[in-house]
């Protein structure tokens, strides 16, 4: 064989391989974004302990809160972070320094947020393909409840992610408000209260829904935030959703669990049904590093266990607990919530 010959060769040899592997990496990358899973809820709605259980099937893996989509890219991200009363970047911090330092340390979330801050000209949505990318052939869960307080920030995880999953993850009106005024009671004991509790006890239910009036009622931010992920599910193809009563996942695990993975094709036997009752063995259920603590709700990290007694039954009648004035449950609180099959 002559030497022009062989070089012909071995450059079709080359090509051949190349495009074999663009394709195989198009195929697995396909398969990376086409269903991220996706938990949509208001804050105090069981999201941490549900996502991490989830994360926690052999064919799963759960990221803390990132609050990316609140974003359209990295470098608008990186100012939202700055201005917020929370620490909103820890999550996304812990799961860079856990998925690509190998360590969440207080050096590994120096590297981290180096490596971010590299990236600032990335978009929100490819920024999470990265991360997807790193967990494959797992699929990626995120909840950031951030992102159902704007319908443009459900929007665009949709925009950039038409194939994704998504759960509605519901919590009774009366639990959510319990819970919502328990952690503001809890928080004013030791500091200032951050703008975002407050917000979530005063909120107003929108157009045609009564406002806080005065007192400190959560009933409005659980009825406007569930509206809105309802307005938004509205164009996501039926296949793609699924409402969850986290109630009802905590107290059955073994069912809810099955259910929920089988729905995303995945296994279902018995020893992945069990790895999912064990949060607290995800790497980020326990208090992170300084600088990057938090990511997920506290008093979560301290106690990080599959606890049914936190899923109390209620009803929508009677009064509320956290007025002063004996007023029960808006119309409209109720009728939503029946819609999701509370009583």
């Amino acid at each position: 064989m002559s030497k022009r010959s062989e070089l012909i060769r071995k450059r079709v040899v080359q090509t051949a391989t190349v495009a074999g592997a663009r394709a195989q990496y198009g195929k697995s990358r396909g398969r990376i974004v086409a269903e991220p899973l996706f938990i949509l809820c208001p804050p105090r709605s069981f999201s941490t302990i549900v996502s991490i259980m989830l994360g926690q099937h052999p064919q799963m893996y759960a990221l803390p809160e990132t609050n990316l989509f609140g974003a359209e890219n990295m470098r608008e991200w990186w100012a939202q972070c700055a201005r917020a009363s929370h620490n909103m970047d820890h999550g996304l911090l812990r799961a860079v320094a856990e998925l690509y330092f190998g360590e969440q340390t207080e050096a590994g979330i120096a590297l981290a947020r180096g490596w971010l801050r590299r990236r600032s000209h990335f978009s929100s949505g490819y920024l999470m393909e990265q991360l997807a990318d790193r967990v494959y052939p797992k699929h990626l869960i995120d909840k950031s409840p951030s992102t159902t307080y704007s319908p443009q920030s459900l929007g665009r995880v949709f925009a950039m992610f038409p194939r994704a999953r998504f759960i509605h993850l519901v919590r009774h009106p009366r639990g959510h408000g319990a819970s919502v005024m328990k952690r503001l009671e809890f928080v004013a004991r030791r500091r200032k209260v951050p703008q975002w509790i407050v917000d979530l006890a005063s909120f107003p239910m929108g157009p045609g829904g009564a406002a806080a009036d005065g007192e400190l009622d959560p009933q409005g931010s659980w009825y406007a935030l569930n509206r809105n992920i309802c307005e938004f599910l509205a164009s996501v193809p039926e296949e793609q959703r699924m409402l969850v009563q986290g109630e009802a996942l905590i107290t059955d695990p073994d069912r809810g669990l099955r259910n929920i993975a089988s729905w995303m094709g995945l296994r279902t036997d018995s020893k992945a049904i069990e790895e999912m009752k064990h949060p607290e063995a995800s790497p980020y259920a326990r208090i992170g590093p300084p600088g990057a603590e938090l990511g997920n709700d506290i008093l979560f990290l301290r106690n990080p266990f599959l606890r049914s007694s936190r899923a109390e039954p209620y009803r929508l009648d009677g009064p509320l607990a956290w007025r002063n004035d004996g007023a029960g449950f808006s119309p409209l609180v109720k009728d939503l919530a029946r819609q999701f099959g509370y009583e």
